[in-house]
């Protein structure tokens, strides 16, 4: 990673921080993969959770938020390279389809071999496809126009909580899929859940397009880590207002618990499907924090971050097809011991498994960004 030029410490610091969430995920998936027979509730029943758990899954929040995010400033990049504005609109669009056929193909194949009856859950690949095409749309209003939208969107949608439709209402599937998580389809041999619904995700996405311009090469890299430093900073003190005082942004209010750890874990308590208020305030800020002081920084451990954020769908696909292999691997000489599955009995394994796979998968996404960078195949960049 170098500061050299404004253009190679910008991209650096955004392939270093979308790789430290894509490594915090992998937190989560083993999780999914080996303790799924622990409930996650949204929010977090703090009564029957660990705080190795519970922690653990507050990490694993961060992922989603920053990688939509990033997802509208990489978009701002594209359409303003060094030879001139171009048009995002096919970068966008075509991207976004693709990212929702990978999401029921290659990423439902993962769960469905795991589940019965098998089901395409509609998640987080889906929603930044979805929002890339909204974005492909979206991005020719004004800036002004475009950061309102957003902040509208992220700050208002907690609005609408008290808004709900049974199945079978007009309102239902249209509802379902933009604030509401739950079945498209419910029964028969295929069901569709909506895991991730959409609306504020597209404010996420159009405020990362928005703050493109503290990238442009005409922004000292002085004046743009003050200005993430600024807006994170309003974004976690907005929380501590907010979150603090109980006023907004978060349907389960925060209350004291039996010491100060359980009295931290109930203030992060935030909800993510679909994300309130409080955890994007707290997700976002956090990022653009991380963003700020990522700009000078330059070390082993965050070059590596950086080869995992230069090739993010192929980490993505690999890691849950490394999990399912381990998974069967598991109940072919472990046998299974939670019904059909082979899981841990306690929630460190998650930690260690999570710390021994991250090194293991650096070579096969170093090697791919070699041949990203090399190839003329069009189709690789999709990845």
């Amino acid at each position: 990673m170098s500061s050299v030029s404004v253009r190679g410490a910008r991209v650096a610091s955004i392939d270093v921080l979308r790789g430290l969430v894509m490594m915090i995920m992998m937190l989560d998936h083993v999780r999914e993969a080996f303790f799924l027979h622990h409930p996650v509730s949204d929010p977090m029943k703090l009564a029957e959770t660990d705080p190795a758990f519970f922690f653990g899954r507050v990490a694993a929040h961060f992922c989603a938020p920053v990688f939509v995010f990033l997802t509208g400033l990489s978009a701002w990049l594209y359409a303003h390279p060094p030879s001139g504005p171009r048009s995002p609109t096919g970068f966008l669009f075509k991207r976004g389809l693709f990212l929702i056929l990978l999401e029921i193909t290659v990423i439902t194949a993962v769960w469905a071999v795991q589940l019965s009856p098998p089901t395409i859950y509609l998640q987080v690949i889906w929603a930044i496809g979805l929002s890339m095409i909204a974005l492909s749309l979206l991005y020719r209003l004004p800036r002004g126009v475009l950061i309102a939208l957003g902040l509208v969107i992220v700050f208002g949608h907690n609005l609408l909580t008290p808004v709900s439709f049974q199945p079978g209402d007009a309102g239902y599937i249209p509802w379902t899929i933009l604030h509401d998580r739950g079945f498209l389809v419910s029964e028969g041999p295929l069901r569709i859940k909506v895991s991730y619904p959409l609306l504020p995700w597209i404010g996420v996405i159009a405020l990362g397009y928005a703050i493109g311009p503290w990238y442009a090469s005409a922004t000292a890299p002085a004046q743009r880590r003050k200005l993430l430093l600024r807006a994170g900073a309003c974004a976690l003190a907005l929380l501590a207002v907010l979150r603090g005082l109980n006023i907004y942004g978060e349907t389960l209010p925060w209350e004291p618990g039996v010491d100060a750890l359980h009295t931290v874990m109930s203030f992060l308590n935030v909800t993510k499907y679909p994300p309130s208020l409080a955890f994007l305030l707290l997700t976002l800020g956090a990022g653009l924090l991380v963003l700020a002081w990522l700009e000078q920084r330059d070390n082993w451990f965050l070059r590596v971050s950086a080869v995992f954020g230069g090739a993010p769908m192929f980490y993505y696909l690999l890691h849950l097809y490394v999990l399912l292999a381990l998974q069967m691997a598991a109940i072919v000489l472990l046998g299974a011991n939670y019904g059909t599955r082979y899981e841990f009995d306690s929630i460190w394994p998650v930690w260690v498994m999570s710390a021994l796979l991250i090194p293991l998968l650096y070579w096969p996404c170093r090697a791919f960004g070699h041949f990203k960078r090399r190839t003329t195949m069009a189709w690789v960049r999709y990845l």
